[in-house]
């Protein structure tokens, strides 16, 4: 049983993380149908595959590929490690260009073996190495901020001013942020920021999803729109109002979703989108 199209879909993106269990084949055909219109493609799912023909797949779909997830994870007490770091985000650039795309988000990572500040000089240090093969391929790299309770080991930007901060200082067009709610809704600055970003033109994309109360999993659990306690409405509206008309893109890791028949997942999350998002 396929999801039914519905009206209003126009800047719908899906990640290929939300409907896990479906490989990218399966997720392009069944959200085409349903009438989604971007997807944005996490890595895992090129493994073994023609990047270039799967992209040229997942337009034949009319699927717009919104972004490429993730490169990052930049920081490490060792030096070996750094680099290494810094040879797979030129690779995710070199992918991002065959597949289509011209974005990629950056989980930045974090070192807890060194202060904070160590970590962050070397998210902003290794974002400044590849940039300039990033401009070349004409790739967006799009800074996330994670919540705090990721600031051990999978990211030291932890609020949107940090990643604001970064962006400015690199000072490019090719460097900006991605605005997730699970990680931002928190925050008491998350309106300022929001319009700091829309004065400063590098708001690249916005991520929904919610907070379940109770979360019994920080990482597997997070729900749909509308069953938790994030006001996805009205930090859509702030976006809105920076004048950013990119995708509004459901990014959802859940162990309880996962386990479920994927149509119907499907189908709540286009409900759930329109009536809560």
């Amino acid at each position: 049983m396929s999801a039914k199209p519905l009206t209003d879909l126009s800047k719908l993106c899906i990640h290929t993380i939300t409907t896990k269990p479906w490989n990218i084949e399966t997720a392009a055909k069944n959200f085409s149908a349903a009438g989604v219109k971007g997807i944005t493609v996490w890595r895992d799912t090129l493994e073994g595959r023609n990047i270039k023909k799967t992209g040229d797949m997942l337009r034949d779909h009319d699927l717009k590929i919104v972004s490429l997830c993730r490169g990052g994870f930049f920081p490490s007490i060792d030096s070996q490690k750094r680099k290494a770091a810094i040879d797979d985000n030129r690779k995710a650039i070199e992918e991002a260009a065959e597949l289509g795309t011209n974005m990629i988000v950056l989980v930045c990572g974090a070192d807890p073996a060194q202060s904070m500040e160590d970590s962050r000089k070397q998210i902003r240090d290794g974002i400044a190495t590849v940039l300039p093969e990033a401009k070349a391929a004409g790739v967006k790299l799009a800074i996330e901020p994670l919540h705090p309770m990721y600031a051990d080991t999978r990211s030291a930007i932890n609020t949107l001013g940090q990643a604001n901060d970064m962006a400015e200082e690199l000072n490019s067009p090719f460097v900006g942020v991605a605005a997730d709610v699970y990680h931002l809704w928190w925050d008491p600055a998350l309106e300022q920021e929001i319009k700091r970003c829309g004065k400063n033109n590098h708001l690249f994309a916005f991520h929904i999803c919610d907070w379940n109360v109770p979360t019994n999993d920080f990482l597997w659990d997070r729900g749909l729109m509308g069953e938790g306690c994030i006001p996805v409405r009205k930090i859509r509206s702030w976006v809105e109002a920076t004048g950013f008309n990119g995708f509004n893109e459901v990014e959802i890791f859940s162990n309880k979703f996962w386990a479920e028949d994927q149509h119907q997942f499907l189908n709540k999350i286009l409900k759930a989108y329109q009536e809560k998002s």
